[in-house]
C-alpha cells in the first residue's frame, strides 16, 4: 500500500541536479538545445541573474548559450553541507552561498546557485520563481569533484547506509511517530527504475539517481518535526543521528549519478 510519504517522494530531484544532468546531455550532443530549459524548469519559472553579458534577470533559455562552449565534464553538481564542502572550489563568495543553499552547479569558470522566491498575488495566492544567481569562480580554483566517489562506490555506500538507518529507525520505533516515513523507507527497497535523467547516462547512474532522488524527498520529510509533538528532544536527537550518515550518502549518490560519464 502506498503511504503519504511514498506518494510525496515521487522523483522530484533538486533543481541543481536537473540543471546539471540536462545541460551536460546538451553539451554532449545527446539532447537538443530547445529541450533543455523546459526540462530543467518543469512547471516553474526560471530566471538567471548576473549572467555574463546581461544587465538584468533573463529567462533561463536566454542564459544557457553562455555555457555553449563547455564540455560535459566541465559541468558538475555539488551538494555541500556544513562540515562537508566536497566539490567546492575553495573558500569564497560562491562556496559560502553554496553551503547555505545546500546545492550548486559548477560550469567552467562560473558557479550557479538556485534561489527560490515566493510571491503572493493580489488575490492571496502564492507562487514561486527560481532565480539562478551566477558567481564567477576564482581563476586558480581547483578542479571540482575530483575526489568524489564514482557511481559504483556511491551506490554501495548508499545501500549500506540505507540498511543501517532502517535498522536504527526500527529500534527507535519510528513507525509510532512517523509511520509514513517508515513506509517510504521500506518502499525504497523496491525502486521502480523510473528516472528523470536525460539520454546518455548508463543504467547504473540511472538506478542510483532514481533511488537517491526518492530518498532525498524522504529525508526532507524526516527532517520535519513529528506532528502533534510525538517526539521529544532526546528522541529527535536520536532520529537525527540515525539519519545523518544516510543523508550524506544520499547527497554523494546524487552527485555521482549526475556527474557520471555520458555515453552516446
Amino acid at each position: 500500500m502506498s503511504t503519504p510519504a511514498a506518494g510525496a517522494a515521487i522523483l522530484a530531484p533538486r533543481r541543481s541536479s536537473r540543471f546539471v544532468a540536462w545541460v551536460r546531455a546538451w553539451r554532449a550532443g545527446l539532447v537538443p538545445f530547445d529541450e533543455v530549459a523546459g526540462a530543467v524548469a518543469g512547471d516553474e519559472e526560471h530566471l538567471v541573474a548576473d549572467a555574463p553579458g546581461t544587465w538584468m534577470d533573463v529567462p533561463l533559455r536566454e542564459a544557457l548559450p553562455t555555457l555553449a562552449k563547455l564540455s560535459p565534464d566541465e559541468i558538475r553538481l555539488v551538494l555541500p553541507a556544513p562540515g562537508d564542502p566536497r566539490g567546492l572550489p575553495g573558500p569564497g563568495d560562491f562556496a559560502g552561498a553554496a553551503l547555505l543553499a545546500g546545492e550548486a552547479v559548477i560550469a567552467g569558470a562560473l558557479g550557479l546557485i538556485p534561489e527560490v522566491r515566493v510571491h503572493t498575488s493580489g488575490s492571496g495566492d502564492t507562487f514561486e520563481t527560481v532565480l539562478w544567481r551566477v558567481h564567477p569562480l576564482p581563476a586558480d580554483a581547483p578542479a571540482a569533484s575530483l575526489t568524489l566517489p564514482g557511481a559504483a562506490e556511491a551506490e554501495a555506500e548508499l545501500a549500506a547506509a540505507l540498511a543501517d538507518t532502517t535498522a536504527a529507525l526500527t529500534r527507535l520505533d519510528v513507525a509510532q511517530w512517523r509511520p509514513e516515513l517508515a513506509g517510504a523507507l521500506e518502499a525504497l527497497r523496491r525502486p521502480d527504475g523510473t528516472t528523470d535523467l536525460p539520454p546518455g547516462f548508463d543504467p547504473r547512474a540511472r538506478r542510483l539517481f532514481a533511488r537517491a532522488a526518492v530518498l532525498d524527498r524522504v529525508l526532507a520529510l524526516a527532517g520535519h518535526a513529528a506532528p502533534g509533538g510525538a517526539v521529544n528532544n532526546h528522541e529527535a536527537q536520536q532520529r537525527d543521528a540515525a539519519l545523518r550518515p544516510l543523508t550524506a550518502a544520499c547527497r554523494q549518490a546524487l552527485v555521482a549519478a549526475c556527474n557520471a560519464p555520458l555515453r552516446p
